[in-house]
């Protein structure tokens, strides 16, 4: 019987559709709660998590089928181009505001960390590792990889920052009194990424444009940014 299971749990489709299944309960209990807090990734990364620790299943059994599901981050990024066609006159009319509002949230996310890193004594793999925080996964793990980052470092610094993000947005939007969709959009995206994107595709079709912009050209400005902070 142990040798059945260890074969299952060798299995890439293991990975797979653990992650499928416990992202399908967090979705399921986001839509039963309302509640910001039961985030769907945040759910599933928690019942990953324990049912790895309680089965005693090495993290490499499970990175076979996880490693798969990360080939689609590229994809599903370049998926976010649909909307941002669908608002290009938006886009062609606020380009100079999209531009420095990308610019100034990155900027910000870059110097925010390099302060606080060095404050703490953070050796330089640590900073390299954590300067990418605010962008998507594919672009942060390069960034990473550029400046000597540890990756597996940055995937969970960039997780975080999105869940985070997703969580809060809708608070802190009431909470300033951000009324322009198109402001919304910007900051969510330069600041969470797919992750905070995914909400505001969620609050309107303009404010997922504008944030799908962002989280765009807040990569780019990052690859740059980053060079000249680390």
């Amino acid at each position: 019987m142990n040798g059945a299971l260890s074969q299952v749990f060798e299995s890439p489709f293991f990975g797979i559709a653990l992650s499928i299944c416990c992202y399908s309960i967090g979705v399921w209990l986001n839509r039963r709660t309302k509640s910001p807090l039961a985030n769907p990734l945040l759910v599933a990364v928690l019942l990953i998590i324990s049912i790895l620790t309680v089965l005693d299943i090495p993290l490499s059994s499970y990175s076979q089928g996880g490693v798969m599901i990360s080939m689609f981050l590229g994809p599903a990024t370049a998926v976010l181009a649909l909307a941002i066609y669908r608002q290009r006159k938006l886009l062609k009319n606020h380009c100079i505001a999209i531009l420095c509002g990308t610019f100034a949230g990155s900027a910000v996310s870059l110097a925010s960390v390099w302060v606080l890193a060095k404050a703490f004594g953070m050796d330089d793999a640590t900073i390299a590792s954590l300067l990418p925080k605010s962008v998507t996964t594919p672009i942060a793990i390069e960034i990473s990889g550029q400046l000597g980052g540890q990756a597996s470092l940055t995937v969970v610094a960039v997780v975080i920052t999105g869940i985070f993000g997703n969580i809060m947005a809708p608070s802190l939007i009431k909470l300033m009194r951000i009324s322009d969709p198109i402001a919304v959009g910007v900051g969510i995206g330069t600041c969470s990424h797919a992750v905070g994107t995914s909400k505001a595709i969620e609050l309107g079709e303009v404010e997922g444009a504008m944030s799908g912009i962002a989280l765009s050209m807040s990569g780019i400005i990052t690859v740059v940014l980053a060079m000249v902070f680390f």
